[in-house]
């Protein structure tokens, strides 16, 4: 008897196309990608290749990409696409936290998942479900956002901060698979290195991390994917801080 391991997340046949000056523009086609529980997956490349495109398609949010995509076997046609995000969860570079103050931005989720829930029958997610202050404040203290007030206006964050309050939040809903567009740029190494900590923690407790990156390896990729010219190759596995390959130009 063979047994098939099943990963936790699958694609496979992914093709992405743009229209430029009136003509269809292949940006990558025929990519397969899979990833397993606990691993953090380093994706890099040139800038303008494709790798946001890549990501957003394994998310399902972007409308000029396509392929077949499965979690823990299932394929992506059996959730609806509300479902297949908060599994499969897409983090911006530049995200956008909408609420009145920080507490508010970080609990959005929640709140929008507690409507669906009671539109659509029995409720999945419950109003108890909702993080606490405290929860959410040490969410931040661990992302070296201590001086982040929760009353604060998220229009009042820099960059960098709105930055890890996006990634907070999304590791309060605790998706199967966080894709990471560039969630270190514009950090200074001490904070992006508990942005790392972070992540790998969540790694620990057995997420499936994809992340984007612009600098040099941080020895936390058990592989580094390469994207250019529409093909994905593995460069290395188990990256370590001396890996030159995995720099980006």
């Amino acid at each position: 008897m063979v047994l098939t391991m099943t990963h936790i997340f699958e694609a496979s046949n992914v093709h992405c196309s743009i229209m430029v000056d009136g003509e269809r523009r292949t940006i990558f086609s025929g990519l397969s990608f899979v990833i397993d529980a606990g691993e953090i997956v380093d994706l890099t490349g040139p800038s303008g290749v494709g790798k946001s495109s890549l990501l957003t398609s394994f998310a399902r949010l972007n409308p000029r990409a396509d392929g077949k995509y499965r979690l823990l076997g299932r394929s992506a046609d059996d959730f609806t696409p509300q479902q297949w995000r908060a599994q499969v969860a897409y983090l911006p570079q530049k995200p956008v936290l909408l609420g009145e103050t920080v507490a508010q931005a970080m609990r959005l989720p929640f709140t929008l998942a507690v409507r669906q829930s009671s539109k659509t029958g029995p409720r999945r997610t419950t109003p108890t479900d909702i993080p606490p202050d405290a929860e959410i404040r040490k969410t931040l203290d661990d992302m070296g956002c201590g001086d982040i007030d929760l009353n604060r206006p998220p229009h009042d964050l820099s960059g960098g901060q709105a930055a890890r309050v996006s990634l907070a939040r999304t590791l309060l809903t605790n998706p199967k698979v966080l894709l990471a567009d560039e969630v270190d740029a514009g950090l200074d190494d001490e904070n992006a290195e508990k942005v790392a900590s972070v992540l790998t923690g969540a790694a620990a407790d057995g997420m499936a991390i994809v992340r984007i990156r612009h600098r040099r390896p941080d020895g936390r990729a058990s592989r580094i994917m390469h994207l250019s010219d529409g093909t994905l190759t593995q460069i290395r596995a188990n990256a370590g801080d001396d890996d030159p390959e995995g720099t980006v130009a």
